[in-house]
């Protein structure tokens, strides 16, 4: 069976619950299934490993995760209109991934949550992009024939899901938040099953 690799990073929550909406949605595709991970944080205090293993949620990513999916979700909270940098940081190290073309042709989303409304989420969701098609996957995200993309007074975009924190950083998407991220998530998996089928 096919399966969607969801891969993020979270602090404070956020784009953890993002994540499993995304992956809600896949497990509603027969025949395709998601893989959740989580990338490690990075620190200035160069001296300092991350543990092997995460003491609570996702494990951390491997890089036998990207030769075994059949697609990518990509989330990380905004930090200042882009990625946040432990995403990035793992996203830089994919250079033999890159070369060999591990994820050419695999279909791929972004996803991200942000404390504020106008915090940044399209210009991350594009900065996430942009390494992707680098790595030639083929990209996707929510057409506005969902139409809670057109009622939402918080997260959702059409460059892929998003939440809106808020200032008493509630990591809890919206209803309409959460039904994109599913939906985004069924997308995702249609186009696996298409494809690999």
């Amino acid at each position: 069976m096919p399966e969607i690799l969801v891969l993020y990073y979270s602090r404070g929550g956020s784009v953890a619950r993002l994540a499993r909406q995304i992956a809600r949605g896949i497990g509603e595709v027969d025949g395709v299934s998601a893989r959740i991970r989580t990338v490690p944080p990075v620190s200035a205090v160069t001296q300092s490993a991350a543990p092997p293993v995460p003491e609570d949620g996702a494990p951390y990513v491997e890089p036998r995760d990207l030769v075994e999916c059949a697609g990518l979700a990509l989330g990380s909270p905004t930090r200042f209109g882009n990625m946040a940098a432990p995403v990035k940081y793992w996203l830089d190290g994919l250079v033999g991934e890159w070369t060999s073309g591990t994820l050419v042709g695999k279909p791929a989303a972004v996803f991200t949550s942000t404390a504020t409304m106008h915090g940044g989420q399209e210009s991350t969701l594009l900065t996430m992009m942009v390494p992707l098609l680098h790595q030639g996957c083929v990209l996707m995200g929510i057409p506005y024939t969902e139409a809670a993309l057109s009622t939402t007074r918080s997260g959702g975009t059409p460059y892929g899901a998003s939440h809106v924190a808020g200032n008493g950083d509630d990591p809890q998407p919206t209803d309409e938040e959460a039904q994109l991220a599913r939906a985004l998530g069924r997308r995702l998996a249609t186009l696996v099953a298409k494809v690999s089928g």
